[in-house]
């Protein structure tokens, strides 16, 4: 036979093709051939709500009908231990229990373990390593620090966990950390690693990010081991290939230079987890890397209506990295995606909460829509809040998904306790709580030595540390600590019981305690998001006449649980959305700094722009029915009324799929009412948008319609911003605090900022220094 010719097909093989497969019969034709097309390199491009699941484990049952390959032969990767049940369910269902024999069916990590302790040696372990959870690997790198005479404060162990994990999720052992990273931690990251490794090896154990990492290691330095592996996994299939980092890349490359047989089934446009390490790049390269490579489109929905698709298409078009597919349906038209501005951010929520009550009514003409079928997706945790604290005061019930709930977080509730101490500082139970929080050098002996004073003089812990200071029972740098804690729990009393303004004081409590310096110091990726709630705690002071008032409400609300099994309303971020669905979707904040995120696009630049453009998309094909997108005209920020300015994606939202709803009140209208003519699509033009802020985006939008680019739109200078600033003025900044501008160009200020280092900064989003005078930072 010559090398060119077809091998002959097995008869065992040709029977198998030609018997009845009932499993391919309900697939659509995209599906079927992403089933059919068994042999060499495969991606499947699945848009949201296309069946993905369905055609990749169809496709593992027909590999396995078709005596292709035996079960062990099968390699089939996922995220979470969710994903790898529910695929390996499913398979069982269609071949029976021919699925159990698939051993290879899991998670990178847990597929990965398995490869590693047969060949534990040669990463220098032995086979009954151990794995570190996270709380076990921060307590090996703190005695790391601690031994290398690195101020912990300064330079926690969270932060250099995160860096390690980042390192590892791109392959690098420590010998490979490129030079410009060398830098990181002050300029000691890559010896602590190096340190940290040893570290692991001696305790004969890894953590998470070693298991990918040492398993492409030793295929990258045996050869041999690698081959063996190649002949036994004949098929690879992958689920949400769009999500790999670069160690899960190489992984699966290695491993597929065998036989080449590898489906990748993913979608770039849901590519949204860069910040943990993901690469859109791996998915937007197959072809590349597998040469010969043929690509499978699933755009059929069974989702979401054609008005909500058309929506997420014309967002989604606006990002040049990407493979591109239309998503179509058969489905009824329906409602057009409704578009709302509101005057603040509680007018969006009260207004939600009542959309809510209404869908559950039945009252909007689109039938009873159950409290579990609803959800309200947000760009940042601290959005929550408003809605949380509406929910509860209108007896709605809900649910935080991915997360506590709002007053549920330790630094909301590291903060309340605060709080309760200067309205009662006999609370013992708040006492115990930030006595040594932030840390203050009383460790579990001066607590004790505390608890002892106060029950030998049967007082309140503040005055049992009090006596305790007074008989010298305690000294050193605690001493000076908790002398200056007792002065201001006693000052911060003396404040409430003179009326002192309760949102100034909140304010003040949080500085002076240095609750909120010991999370500007902590350089971990949760601080911002922990700033960014405390900032939205104190905003809920507003409605309170006192701390008192206000902490009667939270312990109130608190205790009015709902039973688990009643139906609820979801609330959650945009990230933890992936992969839900609901009947009515809400997605509130969109305006620019807020989503799109103003730190991702800093940080980030196109590319955070393009991941933030892609959490749209996602947000907007969760619905399936209803969705309403809204944003406000001001927002409170950092304790002062913002103008906002609406979301540039909403300018990309196709007009002919979009109704812009009237807020209750104009024109007389209500829920649907048709705004005047002379009302854009992009918001409703009213005396109460009569801000500055909102005066400035008219300006813009005239200046950029929606026909242009968005390269030409980007182009649009803000005159009227950038005209306020000279060269060497002090500026504040709503995220980076003060700074000076050292240069302009357009009507991007270059500013050096006190802690945040060099940034470039559009003029609209800073203001000169002495009007930010009282402004927390």
């Amino acid at each position: 036979m010559s090398p060119t010719d077809t091998p002959p097909i097995p008869l065992s093989q040709r029977a198998m093709m030609a018997r009845p497969a009932p499993y391919l019969d309900d697939l659509n034709p995209a599906q079927r051939a992403a089933v059919e097309v068994l042999d060499g390199p495969v991606l499947v491009l699945a848009g949201a709500g296309t069946g993905k699941t369905k055609a990749l484990t169809t496709r593992i049952a027909h590999l396995l009908a078709m005596n292709k390959a035996r079960p062990n032969e099968i390699l089939a990767v996922t995220f979470t231990n969710k994903a790898a049940r529910e695929m390996k369910n499913r398979v069982g269902r269609l071949t029976g229990d021919v699925a159990e024999g698939m051993k290879w069916l899991g998670t990178f990590h847990s597929i990965s373990v398995k490869i590693l302790r047969r060949h534990a040696e040669l990463a220098g372990l032995k086979s009954n390593f151990t794995i570190l959870d996270t709380d076990d690997q921060i307590r090996l790198l703190k005695q790391l620090i601690a031994a290398a005479n690195i101020d912990d404060k300064r330079w926690p162990a969270r932060m250099l966990a995160g860096l390690i994990d980042a390192w590892k999720n791109r392959a690098w052992t420590p010998s490979k950390v490129p030079s410009s990273e060398a830098s990181a931690y002050d300029n000691r990251g890559t010896e602590l690693y190096a340190a940290y490794q040893d570290r692991l090896r001696s305790l004969n154990a890894v953590d998470f990010g070693d298991l990918l990492l040492h398993v492409v290691t030793i295929f990258q330095a045996h050869p041999d081991i690698l081959a063996q592996y190649q002949r036994w996994f004949r098929y690879i299939l992958v689920d949400e290939y769009q999500d790999t980092n670069v160690a899960q890349y190489l992984w699966l490359r290695l491993l597929a230079q065998g036989h080449r047989n590898i489906c990748c089934v993913g979608d770039d446009d849901q590519s949204i987890y860069g910040w943990r390490g993901a690469e859109v790049g791996n998915i937007l390269r197959f072809e590349k890397d597998f040469p010969g490579a043929e690509v499978i489109r699933l755009e059929q929905n069974y989702r979401s209506t054609p008005h909500i698709l058309a929506a997420a298409s014309g967002v989604i078009a606006a990002n040049s990295g990407r493979l591109g597919k239309e998503l179509w349906t058969e489905v009824e038209e329906g409602e057009k995606v409704r578009l709302i501005g509101h005057w603040d951010g509680e007018e969006e929520a009260r207004w939600i909460g009542e959309e809510i009550e209404a869908l559950q009514r039945g009252t909007r003409g689109l039938g009873p829509v159950s409290a579990d079928g609803m959800a309200i997706l947000v760009r940042a945790s601290h959005q929550m809040r408003a809605f949380e604290d509406r929910f509860l005061t209108i007896g709605l019930p809900y649910r935080v998904i991915g997360g506590p709930r709002f007053y549920e977080r330790l630094e909301i509730r590291d903060a309340m306790a605060y709080f309760r101490l200067a309205v009662s500082p006999a609370d013992d139970l708040a006492f115990e709580r930030v006595v040594n929080t932030p840390k203050r050098g009383l460790g579990d002996k001066a607590q004790s030595e505390i608890q002892r004073a106060a029950r030998a003089s049967g007082v309140n812990l503040l005055e049992g540390a009090r006596d305790l200071l007074a008989e010298g029972g305690i000294g050193g740098k605690g001493a000076g600590q908790l002398r200056a804690f007792v002065a201001g729990v006693d000052r911060w009393h003396e404040a409430v019981q003179a009326g002192a303004d309760h949102i100034r004081l909140a304010e003040t409590i949080l500085e002076e305690s240095g609750y909120t310096a010991m999370w500007q110091n902590d350089k971990t990726p949760e601080a911002p998001g922990r700033l960014e709630n405390l900032k939205e705690l104190v905003k809920a002071l507003e409605q309170f006449e006192n701390l008192q008032g206000f902490l009667e409400h939270v312990s109130l609300i608190m205790e009015n649980e709902t039973e688990e099994s009643a139906p609820k309303v979801s609330i959650m971020t945009l990230h933890a959305a992936k992969g839900l669905e609901f009947p009515a979707v809400f997605l509130p904040g969109w305006e620019e700094g807020l989503f799109p995120s103003q730190r991702s696009m800093d940080e980030s630049g196109k590319k955070g722009l393009e991941e933030e453009r892609r959490l749209a998309y996602v947000g907007i094909t969760r619905a399936e029915e209803i969705c309403t997108i809204s944003f406000a005209a001001n927002r409170r920020v950092y304790g002062q009324w913002q103008s906002q300015l609406p979301s540039r994606f909403i300018d990309e939202l196709p007009e002919a799929h979009v109704e812009v709803l009237t807020p209750p009140g104009l024109y007389g209208g209500g829920f649907g009412a048709a705004a005047p003519a002379q009302v854009e699509a992009r918001a409703v033009k009213a005396d109460v948008y009569n801000s500055p802020g909102w005066r400035r985006m008219q300006a813009q939008s005239a200046a950029r319609p929606m026909a242009q680019p968005r390269e030409a739109r980007n182009q649009v200078i803000d005159l009227a911003a950038v005209s306020r600033f000279v060269t060497g003025d002090r500026v504040f900044h709503q995220k980076f605090g003060y700074g000076d501008i050292t240069g302009i160009e357009g009507d991007k200020l270059q500013i050096s900022f006190d802690r945040a280092g060099v940034k470039h900064v559009v003029a609209g989003f800073v203001m000169p220094a002495d009007q930010a005078q009282d402004v927390p930072f």
